[in-house]
């Protein structure tokens, strides 16, 4: 398997699947009333075939995905934070006992932003969530700014 090296970018993980430069950093399990995500012990490139893979549903609903973060270009970012990072770290219950094995942490705009607050609250985000909670709703609205 090839590694995946970024030079010194900061990833958004929560970016959408089809965001260039994307990777594949986590699988969606769990159930439908708690998913949670399960992190790959190494970043996968999207691909057409990786998405095709995904079907019927779409790959939001399977992958949790990173890319470079868009800054300016992104309804979340504030020009100089990320709201829905510090949304998750501020009003989301920790979900994880201990920081999750995430591959993309030392490029993470959560981590690098909210810290360890940040990654204990991330196994919980799914992208395409159709049974969001209340507070999940929340803190995607507030974010949103």
């Amino acid at each position: 398997m090839k590694d995946i090296v970024v030079d010194k970018t900061t990833l958004c993980p929560s970016a959408r699947p089809e965001s260039e430069d994307s990777v594949v950093f986590g699988i969606i399990s769990g159930t439908v009333a708690e998913p949670h995500v399960t992190y790959l012990k190494q970043p996968i490139p999207i691909t057409d075939e990786l998405i095709a893979k995904a079907s019927p549903v779409t790959p939001a609903e399977i992958f949790r995905t990173a890319a470079p973060c868009a800054t300016k270009a992104c309804l979340h970012f504030d020009g100089e934070d990320c709201r829905l990072a510090k949304q998750i770290a501020g009003k989301l219950t920790a979900v994880a006992e201990e920081l999750p094995p995430c591959s993309i942490r030392r490029d993470c705009r959560w981590w690098n932003q909210e810290g360890k607050a940040a990654c204990m609250r991330c196994p919980q985000v799914i992208t395409d969530n159709y049974n969001p909670s209340e507070v999940t709703i929340q803190v995607s609205k507030l974010a949103a700014g």
